[in-house]
């Protein structure tokens, strides 16, 4: 009872959370088609440039929080409603997430509870990708970020381009927002502790799941210190030093899923290699702005960007990085 009448009270902080990280998203969706967010004359009307990022990201970001609540009610867990985390990031947000507040009583909701949440970002994410690659991007001018690509994302762009271009391209922010979605996916779904993905590892394999959970740490290490993204370390010591190798039993922790769910399950670590990123944010991109020729504009084959030298100071270019060769050759798309 007390917890039911503590509910309503409060809400308030959930949609309070929400608004203001829907404003810190679209401020980043603005920022980064270069509007000057830092300046005391700034006409607010300037900053409905970020709404197509910041709507198509809260979109994903609460596709992917309602499916744990919703399926949380499905199994009777105690769950809270979404908490979003406005942040000053580069796309205005650490994320969101939900409380659970009673244990869960088998494998079964354990694995539909966790699978539930990255599956709808993913459809989402997805879809968001598709459609922005079909968009023309708007003019950008704005500082140079460098993102990188997983092997879905460039999927992706063959299928929506019918091939990976040659050159550099504008991609329209829904479609970044997509990328960020993609990117979301991954992380939550590192197969360690309670994140989503230890919560199917844990259904997949019961008590053996720590095992996967300290692989995955190392992994992480690996790609943090040998070439990836140095953010990798610091999410093996969050996992190491906050979150813990380990996951808290549900009530039956011995009837094992069923088959269904076990393909699924191993579809979900499939989708968590497919959807990681080694380097998602490749500092060699520097280079590559600097070696880039310039390029006619236009739709056919997205519009190209110009040389570094000749782009405003706050122009904005998410750069995706296609491989190693791409980079050796100072080629790189643009989100």
């Amino acid at each position: 009872m007390n917890g039911e009448s503590a509910r309503p009270r409060r809400i308030w902080l959930h949609v309070v959370l929400f608004l203001v990280t829907f404003v810190t998203t679209t401020i980043a969706g603005a920022w980064q088609t270069g509007v000057d967010v830092f300046s005391l004359s700034l006409d607010p009307r300037e900053l409905a440039a970020g709404l197509p990022f910041s709507c198509t990201l809260m979109t994903i970001l609460l596709a992917h929080e309602m499916g744990h609540y919703l399926m949380s009610r499905r199994y009777k867990v105690e769950a809270t409603l979404p908490f979003f985390i406005p942040g000053p990031s580069i796309i205005g947000t650490f994320g969101a997430v939900i409380k659970m507040q009673s244990r869960m009583p088998d494998r079964k909701s354990l694995f539909d509870i966790g699978a539930a949440g990255p599956i709808a970002g993913l459809v989402l994410s997805i879809a968001a990708v598709l459609l922005g690659l079909r968009l023309e991007a708007p003019p950008q001018t704005g500082p140079d970020i460098a993102l990188g690509t997983s092997v879905l994302f460039s999927f992706l762009v063959r299928l929506a381009l019918g091939g990976l271009p040659q050159e550099s391209f504008e991609l329209h922010p829904v479609a970044a927002a997509g990328w960020v979605g993609l990117f979301v996916t991954a992380l939550n779904l590192l197969p360690a502790g309670q994140l989503d993905g230890g919560h199917v590892s844990y259904a997949l394999f019961g008590r053996r799941h720590v095992r996967v959970s300290q692989l995955t740490v190392i992994l992480l290490l690996v790609f943090g210190f040998l070439g990836g993204w140095p953010g990798w370390i610091f999410w093996a010591f969050l996992i190491l030093l906050l979150i813990g190798v380990r996951h808290p039993p549900p009530v039956d922790s011995e009837t094992p899923l069923d088959p269904k769910r076990k393909l699924l399950g191993w579809l979900m670590l499939a989708t968590f290699v497919v959807t990681f990123t080694p380097n998602p944010f490749p500092i060699q991109d520097a280079i590559i702005h600097e070696e880039r020729p310039q390029q006619p504009e236009g739709r056919e084959g997205l519009q190209r960007t110009k040389r570094k030298e000749d782009r405003d100071e706050r122009a904005t270019k998410l750069a995706s990085i296609l491989s190693d060769d791409h980079a050796r050759r100072g080629r790189a798309l643009h989100l």
